[in-house]
């Protein structure tokens, strides 16, 4: 029990919300607000979304059975709220934490979490899934998926838009329309939005004529059916075009305010009577109540620690230069190269500050595109631009390019265009999890013909590899690198071509080959380090590209080590090392390889260095791992 919270202390489940007078659900807000406040600033995780739907949240427990009747929420990081009034209040400060709770809605977590959700624009099909087996099944309770307007530019989302309104089951869309996905909001969806929302003559008419109706309803049950027919009629008139929603069937109400908890409770308990696919169009303030947060949307949707009275994040000072984060090696040097190449063009889904776009955006907006939360239309955008000699920077979040892998394969690879395809947050991210950890990149683009498959170890290798793609000579090119920071202070050198297909080799010794790809070489490197105290000596290759492998250099390896380690931040299955047990067994070496990555399942949420630990990747895993296969060598030589 936390002090300053006299309602939120006493609500362990939505029954205890129930109990309230619902005029006291303003009280609740405000605490539930300040709740999300203390605990974010001192642990830190998403902010600004979470704030903007406490209000919406509070109204939907007050309204709603759950978890009977389900909620589903899109994206994750509006679901704080949710948490805190479901039972997780007292552990929500392991929020994201290792062993703690998850940072989003996780089905194996509570009953209250109606389905799993990290990535966007998938809670309507969700939805529409769980009424329909609603139906079949003969249960009749509430269906509703709240979805943020950046969320709706994903083209998902409107394939189960189209979906829904085609069938007559009982489901409510609540759109959470607040301008905003993590930066500004973009596209024709926006100022379609913005249209509805400033029309006030529609909004004051379309009000009167709700009540109206609402009044007489008693005596004349279809009357609402007519108000919104006659609504539809007055809209076309005023805006000069049809509600789209509408088109699609869904019978369309608001905007409303997002923040009048006791106004939205009671419409959400009125909405349950219509039956068939609803739209619920509610205007929020990402950040609201907290003036930082309202001011500064992107930099407070995951700001980190932060001061709550004053709203300033801390920052890890030092008197040395720090190396660079990979995302900012990536915006400086793709500026770099634009400037000396006009066919560059940089791409986004909706990440221009959270992958650095952002620094060419500001200097050359002309030749940067945010397409919104639609990774396959920024592939085949991509693609349209490569086909024309552009030079396309397709950039990417690692475990978000997953949804574009047909339009990888038959709208680039197939067609051997020349996009560079940027895969930020490779391997564990940490906090975000499982829906976020992007382990997967390596196996599934190497199994791609005509794409050449690299990843850096350090901030040069990023800068060279970018070079490199750009020249127009080798196709369409991946290039995956890591959430977090480098290891070079001074990154910024000369660029120059690699060959693709060609390793480095960083240390000799005839021990033991270990053998590495990506920015997990640096652990690799520090392992090797400490087996060298050991009196053990390794050869130890930085192998850069897993498509094409150096096979003039694996064929050298294996003909003079019987002992092989490979070490990647990928699945095991079907990665880096899968693709050099398949060329030694292609080529009938003998040897002994083991495998170090990312197991065959899931991982859960922690810190970075957390999880590599768990993994065995990082540096102790690695040291130990390559100790244990030499004992093996000479147990074996003694034999």
């Amino acid at each position: 029990m936390t002090a300053g919270y006299e309602l939120l202390n006493t609500i362990n489940s939505p029954n205890d919300l129930k109990k309230l007078n619902i005029e006291e659900l303003v009280q609740v807000s405000n605490e539930l607000r300040q709740f999300i406040i203390d605990v974010v600033s001192t642990n830190p995780g998403h902010f600004g979304a979470s704030l903007g739907v406490v209000e919406l949240t509070v109204a939907l427990h007050y309204a709603y059975n759950t978890p009977f009747d389900k909620i589903i929420w899109d994206v994750g990081h509006q679901a704080y709220g949710h948490k805190i009034l479901t039972g997780r209040r007292d552990v929500f400060h392991t929020n994201r934490k290792y062993k703690g709770i998850s940072g989003f809605p996780k089905m194996s977590e509570s009953e209250f979490d109606a389905f799993g959700v990290g990535h966007s624009s998938t809670s309507i099909s969700a939805a529409l899934g769980i009424a329909i087996a609603d139906k079949k099944q003969g249960l009749k309770r509430n269906v509703a998926a709240v979805i943020g307007d950046g969320s709706l530019t994903g083209g998902l989302a409107f394939e189960g838009l189209n979906n829904a309104g085609s069938s007559d089951n009982d489901m409510l869309v609540i759109l959470n329309d607040n301008n905003m996905a993590i930066d500004p909001a973009v596209g024709a969806l926006k100022e379609y939005l913005v249209d509805i929302t400033t029309s006030r003559t529609y909004n004051k008419v379309k009000n009167e004529l709700w009540n109206l109706f609402g009044k007489i309803n008693k005596i004349a049950p279809h009357a609402r059916e007519y108000a919104q027919k006659l609504e539809s009629g007055v809209k076309s008139a005023m805006l000069r075009q049809s509600n789209l929603f509408e088109s699609l069937n869904f019978r369309y109400f608001g905007p409303v305010d997002g923040h009048d908890v006791v106004h939205i409770a009671r419409l959400l308990e009125d909405l349950k009577s219509i039956p068939g696919p609803k739209l619920l169009h509610v205007l929020t303030k990402k950040g609201k109540g907290f003036k930082q947060a309202e001011l500064n949307q992107t930099q407070f949707h995951a700001p980190g620690k932060f001061n709550k009275e004053t709203g300033e994040i801390f920052k890890v000072s030092s008197d040395n230069p720090e190396p660079p984060l990979y995302q900012e090696v990536f915006g400086h040097t793709l500026l770099e190269l634009a400037r000396k190449n006009e066919k560059i063009i940089g791409i986004t889904p909706a990440m221009p500050t959270g992958c650095s776009l952002k620094i060419m955006m500001d200097e050359l907006p002309e030749r940067t595109f945010d397409v919104g939360i639609a990774e396959q239309h920024a592939v085949t955008f991509s693609a349209g631009l490569a086909s024309q000699g552009l030079v396309p920077f397709c950039n990417i979040y690692s475990s978000f390019a997953q949804r574009a892998y047909d339009q990888i394969i038959h709208d680039v690879a197939l067609q051997k265009l020349n996009v560079v395809f940027c895969f930020d947050r490779g391997g564990l991210v940490g906090a975000d999890g499982a829906t976020h950890h992007g382990v997967f990149d390596l196996a599934f683009m190497r199994s791609v013909p005509n794409i050449i498959v690299a990843a850096p170890m350090n901030e040069q290798e990023l800068r060279n590899m970018m070079y490199t793609a750009q020249l127009g000579k080798y196709g369409a090119f991946s290039i995956r690198y890591p959430r977090g920071k480098g290891v070079l202070k001074e990154w910024q050198t000369p660029m120059e071509e690699i060959i693709p297909g060609k390793s480095r080799q960083v240390c000799k010794g005839d021990d033991l080959a270990i053998l590495s790809i990506g920015h997990i070489g640096n652990f690799a490197e520090e392992a090797v380090g400490m087996l060298k105290k050991d009196q053990i000596d390794c050869d130890f290759y930085d192998m850069r590209f897993v498509k094409p492998l150096d096979e003039e250099q694996l064929h050298s390896i294996f003909k003079k080590h019987k002992y092989v380690l490979t070490v990647e931040d990928g699945t095991v299955t079907g990665g880096f090392g899968s693709a050099v047990l398949e060329f030694m067994a292609q080529h009938d070496y003998l040897s002994h390889v083991r495998i170090l990555g990312i197991p065959d399942k899931f991982i859960d949420h922690g810190t970075q260095q957390e999880l590599w630990r768990d993994c065995g990747i990082d540096a102790a895993g690695i040291y130990k791992s390559a100790k244990s296969f030499v004992k093996k060598s000479i147990l074996s030589k003694a034999i």
